[in-house]
């Protein structure tokens, strides 16, 4: 992580900004998913058979872990997080591998149960298919009302927090007061 990450005083970001940045945060993994398929379908000669479905399936997934694992590692931030001032950050401050790695697995947790129900009741219909998914993402958005520290259950899992940055160029209170009376 930067200097100027670790160095400024954070708080909680609202939930609505989080949210926000991760709306942003979708439309960026638009553009990785397009690449990784287009990539994936020159390698393989665009064939169509089940195991080339997973085959894209698990290169989505280790390229989409991939790209948050190095920004969160690196930075502590990906784009869409920099964007909305925001930097997820370990226990101790630090965002090692592993951790990112969990915080990456457990953040499934938005979509997996949903995707669970969609396959066990076998649920076909477009409508069908957005009430569970949009009930599964808002019962996981709800988890961070439950954390006296608002943050979402997979950061909770993994030992992460997200904090808010102040903006660039504004001083945090502490220093201008410290500053006029000098």
């Amino acid at each position: 992580m930067s200097d100027t990450t670790s160095s400024t005083p954070a708080c909680i970001p609202t939930i609505k900004r989080r949210l926000l940045a991760m709306v942003y945060e979708s439309f960026l993994l638009l553009a990785v998913t397009a690449l990784t398929t287009a990539l994936f379908i020159l390698v393989t000669q665009n064939h169509h058979g089940p195991a080339y479905q997973y085959g894209l399936m698990a290169a989505l997934f280790v390229v989409i872990g991939a790209y948050f694992i190095y920004n969160w590692t690196n930075s502590g931030h990906t784009l869409a997080m920099k964007t909305w001032r925001l930097c997820v950050l370990g226990g101790d401050g630090k965002l090692s591998v592993r951790i990112a790695a969990l915080r990456y697995l457990f953040a499934w947790g938005w979509l997996l149960p949903a995707f669970a129900v969609r396959t066990l009741f076998g649920l076909h219909g477009k409508a069908e298919i957005a009430i569970v998914y949009t009930v599964g993402i808002a019962a996981w958005a709800l988890t961070a009302l439950l954390d006296k520290d608002r943050q979402f259950l997979h950061d909770r899992l993994a030992g992460t927090r997200v904090v808010q940055l102040p903006k660039a160029g504004v001083k945090p209170a502490a220093d201008a007061a410290q500053a006029a009376s000098a």
